[in-house]
């Protein structure tokens, strides 16, 4: 397969000095959108038949732990059976929507969660049949598995994904067959502050793009320690787009085992309570935005 069949071409362009207006509803300036990754119960765990226990993005040993990580799992199940629900309190409080990228193993070992999602209306986008990383699979074990994941949360949520957005590495196939299984959108790009559109072979595909940098995960790699911290990254994040540049989008992820403790939660607490009273900013779920910019800015 080759780039440009793949949605692969690299641009160093975009959209340059004259990005399009969004035209976000009600005069906006940014779009917010808040991602839950919801992943616990998706890992690699050895009492799932795993060579290892998965330890990414928990606050564990530094030094690898032979055999079964026991501490490891407990840190997932926080997030399953505590964090998850903070934070569903926290925006359900605010009457702000959100966005989950979701793992369906995660999901279907938490009914009560996929109701609390269906109730609360948010938008579920597939990120994965397993937290694994595409790019290690093989192309036909890669297209079974998106197959098996969609179908999964179409089961567990109601509704089948409109979004996809891989575990950080995305095969050079993701796109295309993305697109094969009839999906709205990606976000398995870092490299915009706008939605935009990719051609992928002869077909059109809407990346929504995503951020590791406006991320929790900097509370467990690079150095964000309190809720405070958190507070002032993020406020100034929108702070920036609004003084500086033309109307954005930025998305922000969250992670139930690691922002979801009480610690670090106030300080998301406190930028849910900014940006709801902002008359320029619009939070959102991702699939509004993807939907907007169809209609606002149509496939050429």
């Amino acid at each position: 397969m080759t780039d440009e069949e793949a949605g692969r071409v690299r641009d160093f362009v975009g959209y340059g000095r004259n990005p399009p207006d969004p035209r976000w509803p009600n005069g906006a300036h940014v779009a917010v959108n808040f991602v839950i990754n919801y992943e616990e119960g998706g890992e690699h765990a050895i009492p799932d038949g795993d060579a290892a226990s998965e330890t990414g993005l928990t606050e564990g040993a530094t030094a690898a732990v032979k055999g079964r990580d026991l501490a490891a799992e407990s840190m997932f199940l926080y997030g399953s059976r505590v964090g998850f629900w903070r934070l569903h309190r926290m925006f359900g409080k605010r009457k702000l929507p959100c966005t989950v990228f979701a793992i369906a193993r995660a999901l279907e070992r938490n009914p009560e969660a996929c109701a609390a999602m269906r109730e609360a209306g948010w938008d579920v986008a597939g990120h994965g049949l397993r937290w694994e990383f595409h790019t290690n699979l093989d192309e036909s074990a890669e297209r079974e598995h998106i197959r098996l994941a969609t179908e999964s949360i179409a089961a567990t949520i109601g509704t089948r994904p409109a979004g996809w957005y891989t575990r950080y590495a995305p095969s050079i196939h993701t796109r295309a067959m993305l697109l094969d299984a009839g999906y709205e959108y990606d976000s398995d790009a870092y490299d915009d502050d706008l939605p935009y559109w990719v051609k992928v072979g002869a077909r059109r595909q809407l990346v929504v793009p995503y951020s590791l940098v406006h991320n929790d995960v900097r509370f467990v790699r690079q150095g964000i320690t309190t809720g405070d911290d958190y507070f002032t990254y993020i406020q100034n994040a929108v702070q920036c787009v609004l003084e500086e540049d033309t109307p954005r989008m930025l998305s922000f992820g969250l992670h139930n085992r690691i922002i979801a403790h009480p610690g670090r939660a106030l300080g998301l607490a406190r930028i849910l309570d900014w940006l709801a009273n902002h008359p320029r900013v619009w939070v959102t779920r991702r699939v509004d935005i993807a939907r907007h910019w169809k209609r606002a800015h149509p496939a050429a």
